[in-house]
Formats: structure tokens, C-alpha cells, sequence
């Protein structure tokens, strides 16, 4: 059997890649625990993948920036329509570098870049309408201007504990094998369906 969930990730996440036509093929769900003790689930981008685990991006102002940073315990979900395949991650988010901060933001394209800028994700606001004009005035100013990341806006690099493949089967008698981190490396098991 194969002992590096990376790989078998990878490849189920290239196969779906290649057969999927929706538009953000790295959407995941992240599972945050919550301030007041209830979880939150949202989706978001995935951004990179590394020997030592997932990387998204965000605010850490934002309800999920203040939970990671409360309780870093997390959980990423992946769904694949096309190969009918699930992928649960838990682990323990940490920060990554400025360094590698800045480089996810360059990356991003500049109207992604402005509204990370200019808004407080996730607070309150008066009315759409003097949101979009937030924005409009913003990209007219900013436009051919390099835009620095804040330092509010940062990536987490979640490290898994456990990662579990699930295969959906029509009959129901579903593929489902579990890698959890011990100490010597990667112990895998196959969890009854």
C-alpha cells in the first residue's frame, strides 16, 4: 500500500483537475472552532501543497483569522464532483513566513489584492452600494500602482494529523482508508464504509 498521503492526494487532486469545469478547482471547505464554541465552515482556496502540509490565505483580522489564532485546530474537506472522491484533513495551522506571505499576495490578481486592502473582512457594513463604490474609487486609484500585502493578511500552512480518502461507490459500499502521523511516520488503515 501507498504510505504517502501527499502522493495519493496529488493524484486524485490532478485526475479531478482534469476532468472538472468549475471555474476554482481548489475550493476546500475549512473548519474552524469557533470563539464562542460552535465550529465554522467556509470555503476557500487552497494555494499550495508542501512535504509538511496545506496552505490557504486570509485575513487573520476575519472570524477565521481570530479562530485560527485562538484554537489552531482545524479541518480542510475537499469534495470532487467529477470523480465522485471526499478528502478530510484535520491538523494544526500555523502562520508561515512573511516571506512566503508576500509572495501568495503578488500573486493574487489586483482586484483580490484591493478588496484585501481596503475592506475588514467579515465586519458589518452600512449598504452594497457604498461597498462597490469603496471599491470602484480604489481600483481607478490603485490601478497601475504595486499593491503591498497587508499586515493583517497573512497563510496558514495547515499540518495534518489525520487525512482520510473517501471513494464514493453507487452501491454504497464506499472505499474509505485513513493516514494518521505517529511518530515513525504515516500509519494507514482501511475504515469500514
Amino acid at each position: 500500500m501507498n504510505k504517502e498521503p501527499y502522493q495519493k492526494f496529488k493524484e486524485w487532486f490532478d485526475k479531478e483537475s482534469a476532468l472538472t469545469k468549475v471555474r476554482i478547482k481548489t475550493a476546500c471547505c475549512l473548519s474552524t472552532i469557533g470563539i464562542d464554541g460552535y465550529p465554522n465552515a467556509r470555503f476557500v482556496s487552497l494555494k499550495d501543497i508542501t512535504r509538511e502540509g496545506f496552505i490557504v490565505t486570509g485575513t487573520t483580522s476575519s472570524k477565521k483569522g481570530i479562530e485560527i489564532e485562538t484554537n489552531n485546530k482545524v479541518a480542510l474537506t475537499f469534495w470532487w464532483t467529477e470523480t465522485e472522491k471526499q478528502i478530510r484533513i484535520q491538523g494544526d495551522a500555523q502562520r508561515i513566513s512573511d516571506k512566503h506571505a508576500d509572495r501568495y499576495f503578488k500573486a493574487r490578481n489586483k482586484e483580490s489584492q484591493i478588496v484585501s486592502t481596503i475592506f475588514k473582512q467579515g465586519e458589518e457594513a452600512d449598504n452594497y452600494a457604498s461597498l462597490k463604490e469603496d471599491f470602484e474609487l480604489s481600483k481607478s486609484a490603485l490601478n497601475n500602482k504595486t499593491i503591498t500585502r497587508p499586515k493583517n493578511w497573512h497563510g496558514y500552512i495547515i499540518k495534518p494529523k489525520r487525512i482520510e480518502f473517501f471513494e464514493f461507490m453507487p452501491d454504497r459500499f464506499s472505499k474509505r482508508l485513513l493516514y494518521e502521523l505517529k511518530e515513525g511516520g504515516w500509519s494507514e488503515k482501511i475504515i469500514m464504509p
